[in-house]
């Protein structure tokens, strides 16, 4: 009887970062356009239109921000942002290996951020690898809803 070859599923990038611009921090359409945009540098494929909002104050150290996720095939983005603080928290989830440093320079430039921690986790460590003449469906063109 032969081993199962495994490989992790999904590797999953964190970020806390500080010191950005309390301005960009808090615009709506900057973190959309960061959303909307990130997954197609990262050669990932949007299954939604970003969803965006404006978190309210919670708990005090919670004081509110611009909260948004993206769904993708390969998973998904959020990011939260905390203005009065110049804090950003964001993680990018997916089966696909994707370039790291780009998503983070990405994060950098827009938001104008001095420090960073990052934490790279790979998901899924035993993870059965796929059969080799597996051919992936493409994904659907994002659908947007009103309600």
């Amino acid at each position: 009887m032969s081993a199962q070859l495994t490989e992790p599923f999904g590797l999953h990038l964190t970020l806390d970062a500080y010191g950005g611009s309390k301005t960009r921090l808090y615009d709506m359409k900057r973190v959309f356009k960061v959303l909307n945009e990130l997954p197609g540098i990262l050669d990932m494929k949007k299954l939604t239109t970003p969803y965006v909002v404006d978190a309210p104050p919670v708990t005090p150290k919670d004081q509110g921000g611009i909260s948004g996720f993206v769904m993708i095939a390969e998973s998904h983005v959020s990011i939260h942002t905390f203005p009065d603080k110049g804090f950003l928290t964001a993680d990018i989830y997916s089966c696909k290996a994707f370039d790291t440093q780009k998503a983070l320079n990405f994060f950098k430039k827009h938001f104008e951020l001095q420090e960073m921690e990052v934490n790279i986790i790979k998901r899924g460590l035993k993870f059965p690898m796929p059969k080799q003449d597996f051919v992936p469906t493409p994904a659907p063109a994002p659908q947007v809803s009103f309600q």
